[in-house]
């Protein structure tokens, strides 16, 4: 399955109406059988998914109401994340949630788990390889208190799962991904464009892997291929290391919009993460960083670029 398309398939994918599930999905459909589960307040995002081929099915994570989705599907992507800052609501559907969907597809070749480098304990500079020490690396972020924890709970409870039904499952630590969708890039921009002082770790600069909504897409089929039991652990995020200074430094040469930066300790540490595992999985990403930028910018704000 490496390096291929994923065609043929009866393909499962939650978080569809979020950031990363939905380009997931839409990209698939053409050539498998997808099923799109989210809890879909939204009618319209639920159109737009039926209108590219995903047959769209309202799920609860944190009741564990799940019964609508096919449960011979050939393969699972989960990117649904529930973040409501309420531990117990956040801890039954990140947790628990994947416990239940894992049951009901146990007989799948493969499940991917997208968890976070957001898992990893803050140390600064420090490179991250899978095997490093764990922590509540986004608790320093009031309005995600629970997010860090949840999402370490969810990894121990895939790796649980992976062995007690003999899932092939791959958990993926997912860096900062972006697109014509959005991301942390964008949300950046739009502060700049607002006036707003981007905040920035005091230990400078604050490096990430932005991974491309393309890359994303592309690296389904080896993900999916590397899933195994026990479970398959892998960073997983752009090649290039990048820094929030340097991307924002960037959008603001392209744009002319002016970016200023607010220095503190109250904001999340480097999280630059080792990717020797990912290449020899699934190989190199393809969208240079600077490139991908250019088209989010013009995808959502192409008046920046062309005025």
């Amino acid at each position: 399955m490496g390096g291929q398309r994923l065609q043929g398939a009866k393909v499962v994918v939650t978080g569809v109406t979020g950031q990363v599930g939905g380009p997931v999905a839409r990209a698939l459909a053409p050539d498998n059988d997808v099923y799109g589960a989210a809890r879909f307040r939204d009618d319209a995002a639920r159109r737009q998914l039926e209108e590219a081929g995903v047959h769209c099915v309202a799920i609860d994570l944190a009741t564990g109401d799940i019964d609508g989705l096919p449960a011979d599907a050939d393969h699972v992507l989960h990117f649904a994340v529930t973040k409501t800052n309420d531990w117990d609501v956040d801890l039954d559907a990140n947790s628990g949630g994947l416990a239940s969907l894992m049951e009901h597809h146990r007989q799948a070749q493969s499940f991917l788990h997208c968890s976070s480098t957001a898992v990893y304990k803050p140390m600064g500079h420090h490179v991250f390889a899978e095997t490093d020490p764990l922590g509540d690396n986004h608790g320093v972020w009031p309005f995600l208190r629970t997010y860090s924890i949840s999402k370490i709970a969810a990894e121990a409870t895939a790796r649980w799962a992976a062995r007690r039904f003999a899932l092939p499952t791959t958990i993926s630590r997912l860096s900062v991904p972006y697109g014509d969708g959005g991301g942390w890039p964008s949300i950046h921009l739009q502060m700049m464009i607002n006036g707003s002082p981007i905040p920035v770790h005091l230990d400078a600069p604050s490096i990430y892997h932005p991974l491309h909504e393309d890359d994303i897409v592309a690296m389904i089929p080896g993900l999916l291929a590397a899933a195994s039991v026990p479970a398959t652990i892998v960073n997983w995020g752009g090649d290039d290391a990048v820094s929030i200074e340097e991307w924002c430094g960037f959008l603001s040469g392209l744009t002319g919009v002016p970016v200023t930066f607010a220095p503190t300790t109250d904001t999340i540490d480097s999280v630059d993460i080792d990717l020797t595992r990912m290449h020899e999985l699934v190989g190199p990403t393809t969208v240079a960083w600077r490139d991908g930028m250019t088209r989010m910018v013009r995808a959502r704000h192409p008046e920046l670029l062309d005025g």
